[in-house]
């Protein structure tokens, strides 16, 4: 295929891809330097969130961590399958009407490994997002796998409206390393940063109430100022939000009043106001 080809192919590509997002409102990618900060939780919860704040049956999840999908499960959707109708290919209907697509509705079984390079993980992408029937939608929430691979690099290209990323990190100092890579590669790419949240901020003890650091404190704000990009919010831990995800159960609506679920509702409130900025802003342009 000669270079002429394969640009025309990818701009193709991309056309599709418009025309079957072009119902979509808002278009957001939460990533994180490294693995086991939380993100996938915390995507799961901010859909849930967007859905109970006005929105449901308007949100939809796309899970890009091909090689460890956990949406489905912390959604209660384990085990379902895509379906056909019409010739349409319909996601899974989550709870509060949330819409899912993930590769592990496409496996045979859970126990099935995804052993893929990253053309096939670019055609997947580009399969979800132009051949998925999403319908009409308020926000479609990109949980990707962490670091700076195929996948966000596969969304970054074929998304170009994207309204921004999240970046998930933890209170260590490696954690807060490799933020930076992930700030600079959203950068290098012209993807707005809507900011960072620190997630696992401190444990509050069920009985008593007191708060113990048993990381670090404050790191995701001070790298976030550093950066000089906003800075979310801290969640703190909760051994409620493991039980929830293993049960699918979104912890948000299990545990409404608590102080993880108040903090996660005040980063929501930020992340709305940031978007309605950015509305406003088209809108007069």
């Amino acid at each position: 295929m000669t270079d002429l080809e394969m640009i025309k192919r990818f701009q193709d590509t991309r056309k599709r891809v418009r025309e079957n997002m072009g119902k979509v409102k808002h278009k957001i990618a939460v990533i994180s330097g490294k693995g086991g900060v939380g993100k996938s939780t915390f995507t799961v919860n901010l859909a849930i969130a967007f859905a109970a704040k006005g929105h449901m049956e308007r949100v939809g999840i796309l899970d890009a961590d091909f090689h460890g999908p956990s949406v489905p499960k912390m959604l209660g959707a384990k085990g379902q399958m895509i379906q056909s109708d019409d010739g349409r290919i319909l996601p899974v209907i989550g709870p509060m009407g949330i819409r899912v697509v993930s590769t592990e509705f496409i496996l045979p079984d859970e126990n099935t490994p995804v052993i893929w390079r990253g053309p096939l993980k670019m055609n997947a992408i580009r399969d979800f997002l132009s051949e998925i029937s999403w319908g009409e939608l308020d926000f479609l929430l990109i949980d990707l796998p962490p670091g700076t691979g195929d996948e966000p690099l596969s969304i970054a290209q074929l998304l170009p409206d994207l309204d921004g990323v999240i970046v998930i990190t933890i209170p260590s100092q490696v954690s807060q390393l490799v933020v930076k890579k992930s700030v600079n590669f959203a950068r290098r790419l012209n993807l707005p940063v809507i900011g960072i949240v620190e997630n696992m901020s401190g444990f509050i003890c069920p009985n008593c109430g007191t708060k113990v650091d048993i990381f670090q404190a404050g790191g995701g704000r001070k790298i976030a100022e550093e950066l000089n990009i906003p800075f979310l919010g801290s969640i703190p831990i909760d051994q409620r939000i493991c039980e929830d995800a293993d049960n699918g159960k979104p912890f948000i609506l299990e545990h409404k009043y608590s102080p993880a679920t108040e903090a996660f509702m005040e980063i929501v409130d930020k992340i709305e106001k940031y978007l309605e900025a950015q509305d406003m802003l088209r809108e007069n342009s």
